[in-house]
């Protein structure tokens, strides 16, 4: 994974924000849309666009575009570092391979110690029946 090539590969479009503002909602395009290809990108390998595509699939439109909006704040220029922070975020998690799992037998103290405990119990309940004489 090449950050600085998946950076030159996102595009970022300033568009009208919702919300509360006044009348500068109606003047500054202060939202930022990050849009991302992820099926023409050069900053990954084959094995990782599959992995991101398999991770993100939720996320990734039907052309495999990923598209991210931040109108958190006023400013442009901090949404448009909000959008990246998340993006990157995302791509890291979407890259996360968890470690396979090595399946563990019970050792044979602790099967002992299950058998012992319940032959415990059974003698417990054994003990409150009335004894007949």
């Amino acid at each position: 994974m090449e950050i600085q090539t998946i950076l030159s590969e996102v595009k970022y479009k300033a568009v009208r924000s919702s919300g509360a503002g006044g009348q500068n909602v109606n003047k500054v395009s202060s939202k930022v849309v990050l849009t991302f290809d992820l099926l023409n990108s050069q900053g990954f390998s084959e094995e990782e666009k599959r992995l991101l595509e398999v991770n993100l699939y939720n996320r990734l439109t039907s052309d495999l575009v990923l598209i991210l909006n931040c109108d958190e704040d006023r400013s442009q220029i901090k949404n448009k570092d909000i959008v990246t922070k998340r993006f990157l975020d995302i791509i890291k998690k979407g890259l996360y391979v968890p470690k396979e799992r090595k399946p563990t037998k019970i050792t044979k103290a602790a099967i002992r110690k299950r058998i012992k405990d319940k032959k415990n119990v059974s003698e417990v309940k054994k003990n409150r029946k009335k004894h007949e004489f």
